[in-house]
């Protein structure tokens, strides 16, 4: 059975859209997912199910959280091989001195339009680093998210996508989650 990260967005961020982990593994197990992990209280789902597209089994989990907890999340789901990819294809893991607590990858719903990737390269200023690979874009951040211009912009309206964002040792973590599934 093939191994999914389902990665909500925006959840238990604040004071809004609060979903304890307990009620969030119940919502995965209702859809008949086996071996539901979650990692750390922001929304982060390791599960087995049948096989099917990322795009469909997002869906399927937001219509599921919707009627259980009475309000609209976002997901953005990945196989364990996507995962995989994610991690190999890191541009900046090669660079000289790159601190990898600096490195994060925003996950898209879909490959953003060429204009608004060109839109989001003219609002990087160094030191920030962006590249995007497909339906990820991939972050040097130096000076930390706090000190970033870029991360101030509403990077999810400029791309007009849905994203949800996770710093690296997150990705690496999920991707291990996967691994011990198998």
């Amino acid at each position: 059975m093939p191994i999914y990260i389902s990665m909500l967005r925006g959840i238990n961020v604040g004071g809004h859209k609060r979903i304890k982990m307990d009620q969030l593994r119940a919502s995965f197990e209702a859809l008949g997912f086996d071996q539901v992990k979650t990692y750390i209280q922001s929304g982060n789902v390791v599960f087995k199910t049948t096989k099917l597209s990322p795009a469909a089994l997002s869906k399927r989990i937001e219509e599921r959280i919707l009627c259980d907890v009475g309000f609209p999340v976002s997901v953005i789901s990945r196989s364990s091989d996507e995962m995989a990819r994610t991690i190999e294809r890191n541009p900046f893991l090669s660079g000289r001195g790159i601190d990898q607590e600096k490195l994060h990858v925003m996950f898209l719903s879909q490959a953003p339009a060429p204009a608004a990737l060109k839109k989001l390269a003219d609002l990087t200023a160094a030191p920030d680093q962006c590249q995007s690979s497909d339906r990820e874009i991939y972050f040097y951040l130096p000076n930390g998210v706090s000190q970033s211009v870029l991360m101030k912009s509403p990077v999810d309206r400029i791309l007009a996508i849905v994203t949800t964002t996770r710093n690296w040792r997150t990705v690496n973590s999920l991707h291990q989650m996967c691994q011990d599934c198998r």
